[in-house]
């Protein structure tokens, strides 16, 4: 059996669009919203899949098996990300979820991959027949993953932008999409290694948010707001919408902790109590603008981000009604 040298995936910094003199140096690609894999295929028909963590995942995600036959006696190692689309095509990571940690339960996995079927999303190519690639640039790595043809029932090679990076974004943000990654046309593949060749714009939303509860933080921020319980109310009752743990300065996070001090109460004011362990609770009066990526189907924000104090606004105004 043939032996393929093993890959870290590369990773992408946090940052903003390329300076537009730029633009034409770099490739803009959909940024999404599943599982990193790191797809070996061996040549004889086998493929193992690895997380980003260097977990098999092979047995996670049985449709996807069949991928080792794809490139007939060619071995090779590939980069992309697992998914499952929702009903307008794009990444769902809560359908994926639910997909997730199953290796050890390969009856379940089959089970269902026909109920949530996975997709595995494909950009760049590191290994092909005996070649090393790391060491070439992107235009070239991705001119041989093209070559490859890998469009099947549940495998794609979705396609990327060369310049174009503002009207790039702006599609993504339009679809509802996650965001876009960018990179570098001259970058090579580095293992392991977040790289400011390839740069991740996550496209973020913004909601008015109360206040209903607090957890202290640890060590040094002992008796400060370590996250805030935040919701909107929904026919007269606040909902819960999650927790809140990052966007403060030092000066910002001890003014929540005296406007927390004074609105203390005793009774939790969600309309479910939401079972956090350590949990403070104050009179629903704090408005605050919260930036998330998106929502779960039961309305909980993702990555959510503390984003500033809104005290033109009451808590009445805050409502999804």
């Amino acid at each position: 059996m043939v032996t393929l040298p093993r890959f870290a995936p590369m990773l992408a910094m946090p940052g903003t669009l390329p300076p537009v003199g730029e633009d034409d140096r770099w490739a803009y690609e959909t940024k999404l919203d599943g599982q990193r894999a790191v797809v070996y295929l061996l040549g004889d028909g086998t493929v193992r899949l690895l997380s980003r963590s260097g977990a098999d995942i092979t047995p996670v995600y049985p449709e996807l098996r069949v991928l080792g036959e794809a490139l007939g006696g060619v071995d090779a190692v590939l980069d992309g990300e697992v998914v499952a689309l929702d009903e307008r095509g794009h990444s769902d990571f809560e359908r994926l979820q639910s997909r997730m940690g199953l290796a050890g339960s390969p009856a379940r996995a089959v089970r269902l991959a026909g109920e949530v079927p996975a997709h595995l999303m494909l950009f760049d190519a590191l290994f092909l027949g005996g070649r090393d690639l790391t060491g070439r640039p992107w235009t070239e790595r991705r001119r041989v993953l093209e070559s490859l043809g890998l469009a099947g029932p549940a495998w794609s090679t979705p396609a990327a932008l060369v310049g174009h990076g503002e009207a790039a974004l702006e599609a993504t943000r339009a679809e509802g999409l996650e965001g876009l990654v960018c990179k570098r046309l001259a970058s090579v593949y580095r293992p392991g290694t977040r790289s400011p060749d390839w740069i991740k714009i996550r496209n973020w939303r913004t909601v008015d948010a109360v206040v209903g509860g607090w957890v202290p933080g640890r060590g040094r921020l002992s008796g400060l707001p370590g996250a805030l319980l935040v919701g909107e109310f929904h026919a007269g009752a606040l909902r819960y919408l999650g927790s809140v743990g990052t966007g403060w300065s030092d000066r910002e996070r001890a003014t929540l902790a005296e406007l927390l001090r004074v609105a203390a109460v005793r009774e939790c004011p969600f309309e479910r109590d939401p079972r956090v362990v350590g949990a403070r609770w104050v009179l629903p009066r704090l408005v605050g603008e919260v930036a998330y990526a998106t929502r779960t189907r039961a309305g909980l924000l993702r990555h959510p981000s503390w984003h500033r104090l809104r005290p033109d606004l009451v808590p009445e105004d805050v409502t999804s009604e």
